[in-house]
């Protein structure tokens, strides 16, 4: 279960193109029948890998700046134009002169290594002290500018990465309202599944799924609390890594939960995640959780991409997820036929214990902690932040009422203003209960009981049709739950299509396992080579 779910549960007992762009009517809808695949422009670089653009690059064929003029050139066609994806609030002002420094730095002393000139676009919730902003999708941070790049930034930044923009999200990471729409925001309006226009893209990563789906962007960066990479990585046929919590620091990022926040790589292959992956990792001193990761990181994790990384593996079928498309299920069957075709040791089934994630205390953990770890982010902007804390951000919200919630409310902010200090023995036992359930006595246990390497299940269920009425639909199956709560590292690979929709598979397994996950997951996607690119129909009827 998701975060989505997390809400259910508790409701019933997230070129031409110039930061302007962000400034389109909140919630504008496109024209009836706009994106049909026959007004879809040829891109060069459809499907191209961060190897091939170095390659392109080292040849000569292509440098940082035309490659970065030819992604601008897809944004200004594809997400305010044709389809209208709105998948970006802004593009960096910046990107082609940081284009030419490094084709300059390339042409006298080599590349820095495999994000050299790559175009990376990142999550609007994680801060770059550049011309750029970082509001969380919010009219609530419009215009602020923090006074660092967020750690993922600036090493990103030092490996040699151009970021192109910010991407379009959930609002405030889909933690605001209970009848919430995944990928709206009042800055980006409605951000669109480019696999049928009026599916929802799931979130609260929406605009990082569908830019790298739609190949809008070279590589891209999401966040996930509870879901949030997992959910619209198998909703927009891509890869992501939601790497162990305290792998890449959350300092800089606008947050929910220090308890399970995590930024991470959304691409359209295993090891284009797994090159981004190694480009941000580090201890930072500004995030306590990485001071774990000394030790248990690798600057280069491509070097796992093992085409017989199947051979040998015990894998482990959760079947104790429920609520999926039987569609999804038969896909996920045929996953596993091909995981042990590939040599796989197949433990089936091997389920988790449901109560971990299925009760209500996973978002009483969330309310307590976005409270105190907003309010800290918040303080970081300095005197001059255009809010300061929660609490005025809910007041900015209901005085600006027409544009920041014209589909759903803030519920869940409110309930979150409502909670106690993390003093709290409420919160305290909340916190002890569900980790222990989802860590000791839930995925260690089963992996150490079968002595697996990975455990597996269908990520998510089918995409639904975006509705700003009801909201999202929330009924579908989701495995993201244990793996977000627990804090471990999770990863979606596209498994396949029903009706031209994506659905994916998810590998989670224990702390610090991504060498392992990575080399099952690259294993599985070369096996099966279940990724098409998007069709971007209006509607699949």
């Amino acid at each position: 279960m998701d975060r989505r779910a997390f809400l259910k549960t508790t409701a019933a007992g997230g070129a031409g193109l110039t930061a302007s762009l962000a400034c389109a009517p909140p919630g504008a809808e496109s024209p009836s029948g706009a994106g049909a695949q026959g007004e879809i422009p040829p891109f060069e670089f459809d499907e191209v890998t961060a190897d091939d653009l170095q390659g392109m690059m080292e040849s000569g064929e292509h440098n940082a700046r035309s490659i970065t003029e030819a992604y601008l050139g897809r944004l200004e066609a594809m997400d305010r134009q044709g389809p209208e994806l709105r998948s970006m609030i802004e593009i960096n002002p910046d990107a082609l002169a940081i284009a030419d420094e490094l084709d300059a730095e390339r042409q006298a002393n080599g590349p820095r290594g495999p994000l050299h000139g790559i175009p990376v676009a990142l999550k609007d919730n994680l801060d770059t002290h550049d011309r750029m902003t970082t509001t969380a999708g919010s009219l609530a941070l419009e215009g602020s500018i923090p006074p660092r790049d967020s750690f993922v930034a600036e090493r990103l930044r030092a490996a040699g990465a151009i970021l192109l923009g910010k991407l379009n999200m959930s609002e405030w990471a889909y933690f605001r309202g209970e009848r919430a729409t995944s990928g709206w925001s009042a800055r980006g309006g409605q951000c669109k599944n480019p696999y049928a226009l009026d599916r929802n893209p799931c979130g609260s990563s929406s605009g990082s799924g569908t830019a790298a789906s739609a190949n809008l962007c070279a590589l891209t960066v999401g966040t996930e609390t509870g879901g949030s990479i997992m959910c619209p990585s198998s909703s927009n046929g891509i890869v992501g890594i939601k790497p162990t919590v305290g792998l890449w620091s959350r300092s800089g990022i606008i947050p929910i939960s220090h308890s399970q926040d995590t930024a991470g790589p959304m691409t359209r292959t295993v090891r284009d995640a797994a090159i981004l992956l190694g480009g941000a990792v580090g201890v930072d001193p500004r995030d306590e959780a990485t001071s774990s990761s000394e030790g248990n990181f690798h600057t280069d994790y491509a070097q796992f991409c093992d085409p017989a990384g199947l051979e040998g593996a015990r894998i482990g079928v959760a079947r104790s997820f429920t609520g999926f498309d039987p569609r999804v299920t038969a896909l996920f069957e045929d996953a596993i036929r091909a995981m042990a075709d590939a040599g796989a040791v197949v433990v089936d089934p091997a389920n988790l214990p449901q109560a971990a994630w299925n009760d209500e205390l996973p978002l009483l953990l969330l309310e307590y902690e976005f409270k105190a770890d907003l309010n800290a982010y918040l303080a970081t902007l300095g005197p001059d932040a255009p809010v300061r804390t929660l609490a005025e951000i809910i007041a900015f919200n209901e005085a600006n009422a027409e544009l920041e919630m014209p589909h759903f409310g803030q519920e869940r902010m409110i309930a979150s203003e409502a909670r106690g200090p993390l003093t709290d023995e409420a919160y305290l036992n909340a916190k002890r209960t569900i980790q222990r359930a989802n860590r000791e006595d839930g995925i260690d246990a089963l992996m150490d009981e079968h002595e697996l390497d990975a455990i597996v299940a269908p990520t998510r269920d089918l995409p639904w049709v975006t509705d700003h009425i009801k909201g999202d639909r929330l009924d579908g199956g989701s495995s993201a739950g244990p793996a977000a709560i627990a804090g471990y590292p999770d990863i979606s690979v596209p498994m396949g299509f029903v009706s031209g929709l994506p659905a994916g598979v998810s590998f989670f397994g224990r702390a610090w396992s991504e060498p392992v996950l990575i080399r099952i997951a690259y294993a599985y996607e070369q096996a099966t080579q279940q990724r098409r690119a998007p069709t971007f129909v209006p509607t699949l009827g």
